[in-house]
């Protein structure tokens, strides 16, 4: 290995922690502080706030949604300085997590962050869908470089995504609006992770099929 290839491989390593840290910084952020009961507690003083965790406080998804908004600013911030840009689809799930956060902090409705998720997966399913309709890939820009595949299958993974993400949007509303907070939780958090890398998992004898280099690429997130 020249030493080019030396120094390529902890870069190139060094960018995968990112793209994992700004994908799903704000989520697992989201689930620690729900699981440990992480909240903002006022100061016996009333003059400001201190930060609490466990006690006899309930899981709260509203306290968790703050922090997951932080997490979401701060994840995306380190993309930024470390990448020098935003990614089109970490930029757009961690706008949503600031908007819908906020909403839900506002209104003290922990319904309107649940909605978020399927929101989210909508518009990236719908997005794939309308791109083939009007014959532009939008998974092949966001990935071609790390890809070299012909048409035909770029427009089939492309459907298979789109699917994955409206099914990922109608399995979210099935289990908010049937489970309890902790079901929905644990899905959003290591549950979704596991079922976006088993999908990625069983596309990857398809993109082999057709793959002019080794390396598939990372899957598409939230």
């Amino acid at each position: 290995m020249s030493s080019a290839d030396q120094s390529a491989t902890p870069a190139k390593k060094g960018h995968t922690w990112i793209r994992l840290v700004v994908d799903y910084g704000g989520m697992a952020t989201f689930f620690v502080a729900y699981v440990t009961r992480l909240r903002l507690v006022a100061t016996h003083a009333g003059l400001g706030w201190t930060i609490a965790a466990g006690g006899h406080a309930p899981a709260d998804i509203t306290a968790a949604t703050f922090w997951l908004m932080v997490g979401s600013a701060v994840a995306l911030l380190i993309g930024l300085v470390v990448e020098r840009r935003l990614a089109p689809m970490p930029l757009i799930a961690g706008g949503f997590a600031l908007v819908f956060g906020g909403l839900t902090l506002f209104f003290h409705d922990p319904r309107i962050i649940k909605i978020k998720f399927t929101v989210v997966n909508t518009i990236f399913g719908a997005t794939l869908l309308g791109g083939l309709a009007l014959r532009k890939n939008l998974l092949k820009k966001l990935l071609g470089e790390a890809l070299d595949m012909p048409e035909d299958a770029w427009r089939q993974l492309s459907l298979r995504y789109a699917l994955y993400f409206l099914g990922m949007a109608a399995l979210n509303e099935a289990i908010w609006r049937t489970q309890p907070d902790r079901i929905w939780v644990l899905f959003r958090g290591p549950g979704e992770l596991v079922l976006v890398v088993v999908f990625s998992l069983t596309q990857i004898p398809f993109m082999m099929r057709y793959l002019k280099t080794s390396e598939p690429p990372p899957p598409p997130t939230d």
